[in-house]
């Protein structure tokens, strides 16, 4: 009996994470597979059945991480590019999934790594723009808030935007909300959804605990608790860690879970809804044209960007520290773009 459950669960070793359809599949390209996020992404899209190939870049090491994936018995064919062979990687690629940079160490916020990664997110973008410029691009790279807007405006240069094919992956805040609502009520982590909007780093992300059953049972000093937990979990990781890394395991996983709703979305399958960063109107009139609110993917990628719906009084107030924080922040990933041209 032990056996023979053992081996159903060696026959599906994804099925929580990953959903599947008999639909189209996609090549996906991983622009810094050989990093601490890459590696285990790219361990995760080879066991996502919808994805046929994987193409996987980086400035250093990513032919050994292809090498080594390529041996997972899953149906996909993985290649490995070198620091010179960005065009290569992106030839033919349908989702290019951005996780290149460096990572925090203690006491970095995500602005902290802006000077970097925002030269390496605009010099790939300029990439997908020239090879690619119909490709669906998925920002993992901090800070997200200002990334997703130097993707936009590099594509914008280039004059290929798509506003719908341009997403921030802040599934992570998603993740990390309901493991710690299920945590706090005992319930299971699968069935507790809970929506998180806003932006991705510290005040902008507003998670809405009183849509939830389980999260709007949580009051009083527990509430202010668990809010910060998922604003802040990242440095919790970052703290623990000691030094050594950032939270590149649950950042994998997060990649890999919204890589795989977009897959679905792509081959058509109807009412795949979940938190992304885009080009929103929701809160435009603000001068804030990009928000992470539930979005509807089809096979054009953002096929509906839904309206917040109805909030609470503490979630309100919220909302008014992330508003003005994360309007800065997009206007230095702007600002960014328009003084390197």
């Amino acid at each position: 009996m032990l056996a023979r459950a053992a081996a159903r669960a060696l026959a599906t070793p994804s099925s929580r994470l990953f959903s599947s359809s008999a639909a189209r599949h996609t090549k996906v390209a991983v622009l810094g597979a050989g990093g601490g996020i890459g590696q285990p992404l790219s361990l995760l899209l080879k066991s996502d059945p919808l994805v046929t190939s994987l193409s996987l870049y980086d400035i250093r090491g990513a032919p050994g991480v292809a090498a080594d994936v390529s041996h997972v018995d899953t149906g996909s064919e993985v290649a490995g590019y070198a620091a010179d062979q960005l065009d290569q990687a992106l030839e033919g690629v349908e989702v290019v999934v951005i996780p290149a940079g460096v990572p925090r160490k203690p006491g970095m916020t995500r602005d902290d790594l802006f000077n970097t990664n925002a030269s390496i997110v605009r010099d790939l973008a300029s990439a997908v723009a020239r090879v690619a410029p119909q490709a669906h691009i998925l920002v993992i790279s901090n800070p997200v808030n200002s990334t997703v807007p130097i993707v936009a405006s590099t594509l914008e240069n280039a004059g290929v935007f798509d506003p719908r094919r341009v997403f921030g992956v802040t599934t992570l805040d998603v993740v990390r909300a309901q493991r710690f609502v299920a945590g706090l009520v005992e319930s299971d982590p699968a069935q507790t959804p809970i929506t998180v909007v806003g932006g991705h780093s510290g005040p902008t992300i507003v998670p809405l605990l009183s849509q939830s059953q389980f999260g709007k049972a949580i009051t009083g000093d527990k509430y202010e608790k668990l809010v910060h937990r998922i604003q802040f979990g990242g440095d919790e990781v970052v703290k623990a860690k000691d030094g050594a890394g950032s939270a590149t395991l649950s950042m994998a996983y997060a990649g890999a879970k919204f890589t795989n709703a977009l897959l679905r979305g792509l081959n058509g399958q109807k009412g795949v809804v979940t938190p992304t960063f885009v080009k929103s109107p929701l809160f435009a009139d603000q001068g804030i044209d990009f928000f992470s609110s539930s979005v509807e993917l089809g096979p054009n990628g953002v096929e509906k960007i839904h309206p917040l719906g109805q909030i609470s009084a503490e979630e309100e107030k919220l909302l008014a520290a992330c508003l003005p924080e994360l309007k800065k922040n997009i206007e230095k990933g702007r600002a960014f773009v328009a003084a390197a041209n």
